[in-house]
């Protein structure tokens, strides 16, 4: 495995020593991997959102395009997709 030396604030040094001495973890190595999976998966998760977002705003677009308009305001199209969002 590389190594890599990094410089941390205080305030986060301090946090990856108290998940080692709680136990959670093994060493600081451990921390940091973990935390940098965990980054991944969220950059991961937003590209996803991303792209649903853009293949709905396509959809929106190619409705426009053919005339299949609503006449519903932007509050009520808010709150379909937050519904949409919570089932």
């Amino acid at each position: 495995m590389a190594t890599m030396n990094v410089s941390l604030p205080a305030e986060m040094m301090a946090f990856v020593e108290a998940e080692v001495s709680g136990g959670d973890y093994a060493s600081a190595s451990e921390v940091v991997r973990d935390a940098l999976r965990l980054l991944r998966r969220e950059r991961a998760a937003e590209q996803e959102r991303i792209a649903i977002l853009r293949r709905e705003i396509q959809l929106g677009l190619d409705d426009a395009e053919a005339g299949r308009l609503s006449r519903i305001s932007v509050a009520e199209i808010a709150e379909q997709v937050a519904a949409r969002h919570r089932e």
